[in-house]
């Protein structure tokens, strides 16, 4: 009886927050995980009286990217030079960057190589210089311009992007404390509802998935219905 009861629930609730990017009609070869930028962030460094500001903001395509430029082109109307980088792509497949009036080479390149480096992708930098009267030479701008992105990224919560299956696992409530505790253990996060039966929802990465199928079917004694819902991208804090 509880099966069906479970069943019945999910095939009602079809709307709950995935709190992920559903990949189930999706042909693309899959990343395993990637690393992005969660939320926009900022920082600055000055360099013989000029002021470089770092702007980053996480990017889902090239069209976002400009926006987030021009925004920032506006914000600094009165500066000298807004140059910019971003990356797109799970693979950091598109890349672009721009000197905007330095020497050719350092400062969008410079920029670029910082977020490269640290494996981003789906980000885009924006670094505000304000002249402060001293030339910096070539070598003192490509440290002034990667500098101020990095001290931007000290100020930045990043994480994993990974490529994981979500689960709607079913059972009675005699199981639920086992349930919880497996869980609990395993850190996974797990979405219930409670009903004549309980149902958990949880979200691993692919290559654990069948791990927690196993471990689940020995806590309940083979009682647990489970069933992989989708594949998904969720991320994973750092």
């Amino acid at each position: 009886m509880w099966i069906s009861v479970i069943l019945e629930w999910y095939d009602q609730k079809n709307s709950y927050d995935r709190k992920g990017i559903s990949m189930e009609k999706s042909g693309v070869e899959k990343v395993m995980e990637y690393r992005v930028l969660l939320k926009e962030c900022a920082g600055e460094l000055e360099e013989k009286k000029s002021r470089f500001i770092c702007a980053l903001r996480p990017v889902e395509s090239e069209q976002e990217a400009i926006s987030f430029i021009e925004e920032t082109k506006k914000k600094y109307w009165d500066a000298r030079h807004n140059c910019y980088a971003f990356v797109l792509g799970s693979r950091q497949e598109l890349t672009r960057c721009s000197d905007d009036g330095e020497p050719g080479g350092t400062a969008g390149r410079p920029m670029l190589e910082v977020l490269l480096g640290e494996g981003l992708c789906g980000v885009a930098a924006v670094v505000t210089r304000y002249f402060g009267g001293t030339l910096l030479g070539t070598g003192g701008l490509v440290r002034a311009y990667s500098g101020a992105v990095k001290e931007a990224l000290k100020n930045g919560e990043t994480g994993r992007m990974r490529y994981g299956a979500r689960l709607r696992i079913g059972t009675d409530y005699n199981s639920v404390g086992k349930l919880q505790h497996l869980f609990g253990k395993k850190g996974v996060q797990a979405e219930a509802e409670y009903g004549e039966a309980v149902c958990f929802i949880v979200t691993v990465p692919v290559d654990e998935a069948d791990g927690l199928k196993k471990e689940v079917t020995e806590a309940t004694g083979g009682k647990a219905v489970i069933e992989e819902v989708e594949k998904i991208y969720f991320i994973d804090k750092e």
